[in-house]
């Protein structure tokens, strides 16, 4: 069963499985246990019904017997000659119908199985529906329970779950729990309130693997780590920092062979045609930053600097970044980018990982905003100036503190 739990508003940005555009596009894929190495006792051929919407995220066997609930707290609005359901970045489209009439769950009608497909709203009140949607996981493991925060930031309200129940409920009370919350994360100007998910909170939560903390960049990485959160053999919360921008952004576009074939990526190595015996610097980031680096990059010609990609910040993927390092044998500096404030974010949680797989001589530097009470500014053109500032310095001299192997 999965059951999708959905505190938001309106998110339009719709993914097919080639392209990010602003239609609906559903995918159906037949996809053997065996050949992607996962086998049940029968070892049937299940269908995967892929609904993409918001940032292409929300592709679910629904056919697999796994039953799906979406719950959204908004209301219904018109558009056009139909009906749907208000709802968040990664959510809309899933109940479509026709002037005064009820509506259809689209995945119901895709899947071959008869597993429900149910979609409700909820009130807006984040401590009691993750309250709920915890209960729930942790009665039924095998359950995919989402829940989606109208914005990251509004996580807050129900932080006395997250502290208390999916952080340590594990280890005080051996209960596992598979529970995922989506939270939408990314510093785009749009003010202090609708920025961050606080990620430094979930890393400093984070011990003996308790939970797993990740930001994908591309829609095939979301649709992995929430297909590797059902079919693995153990239960653990999911924190996923879902993004916004890239809901436009085509660069973060998949493939369709990349949702058929792999896995998730716990690194994502450089895909630029760079010359390893030249790269003296090694960029390191975690989500959307990522493309205005790559970006950045271009536009300098900079051949002699590699961009890596985090996408599970914890559990540290050690052996995959370690990996990735080696392939750059004369790099000098490796640099940490992130578009937090330096006291918030990643950094001071993963700079004595990537220290622990520095190689002698090799230095570790910051490039961000600098330490602030306030998640983000609230001015654009201050943003812009921010944002722009901690790109350059990704590629600049390092300055301020530096860690050295």
């Amino acid at each position: 069963m999965l059951i999708l739990m959905c505190v938001g508003t309106v998110g339009y940005r719709l993914l097919c499985g080639l392209s990010w555009l602003d239609s609906m596009y559903f995918t159906v894929i037949t996809v053997g246990y065996r050949e992607v190495g996962e086998l049940n006792a029968a070892g049937k051929i299940f269908t995967m019904a892929f609904l993409f919407s918001g940032v292409g995220v929300l592709a679910y066997a629904v056919s697999a017997g796994l039953e799906l609930l979406l719950d959204d707290q908004n209301r219904g609005y018109l558009i056009n000659l139909f009906r749907r359901r208000r709802s968040q970045f990664m959510d809309n489209h899933y109940i479509i119908c026709g002037m005064g009439r009820v509506g259809r769950a689209v995945c119901q009608e895709l899947a071959e199985s008869e597993t429900p497909f149910v979609v409700i709203d909820s009130i807006l009140s984040e401590e009691a529906v993750l309250g709920f949607e915890y209960g729930y996981a942790s009665n039924d493991p095998n359950t995919l329970v989402i829940w989606e925060a109208q914005f990251g930031d509004f996580a807050n309200g129900a932080q006395v779950l997250i502290d208390q129940f999916i952080a340590s409920g594990e280890v005080k009370w051996g209960r596992v729990n598979g529970l995922t919350l989506m939270l939408p994360h990314g510093y785009e100007g749009q003010g202090p309130e609708h920025s961050s998910a606080r990620l430094e909170r979930f890393m400093q939560l984070s011990a003996d693997t308790n939970m797993q903390v990740v930001q994908p960049t591309t829609a095939s990485q979301i649709f992995h780590v929430l297909r590797r959160q059902m079919i693995r053999p153990l239960r653990k919360p999911l924190i996923i920092m879902t993004p916004k921008s890239l809901l436009r952004n085509k660069d973060a576009t998949s493939p369709l062979a990349e949702f058929t074939k792999g896995g998730f990526q716990t690194v994502i190595a450089d895909h630029g045609e760079l010359k390893v015996d030249k790269v003296k610097r090694v960029i390191v980031c975690s989500g959307k930053v990522y493309y205005d680096l790559a970006k950045k990059r271009e536009e300098k010609g900079a051949e002699d600097v590699a961009i890596l990609r985090v996408e599970q910040l914890y559990p540290f993927p050690h052996k995959a970044f370690a990996a990735e390092l080696k392939k750059y044998p004369h790099v000098t500096d490796i640099v940490w980018c992130q578009d937090e404030p330096q006291n918030q974010g990643a950094w001071f949680f993963v700079q004595h990982y990537i220290h622990e797989n520095m190689a002698a001589g090799q230095k570790l530097g910051y490039a961000g905003r600098a330490a602030s009470a306030s998640p983000a500014v609230g001015y654009a053109h201050l943003h812009q100036d921010q944002q722009k500032a901690l790109i350059d310095a990704a590629f600049g001299r390092l300055k301020g503190f530096a860690l050295q192997k």
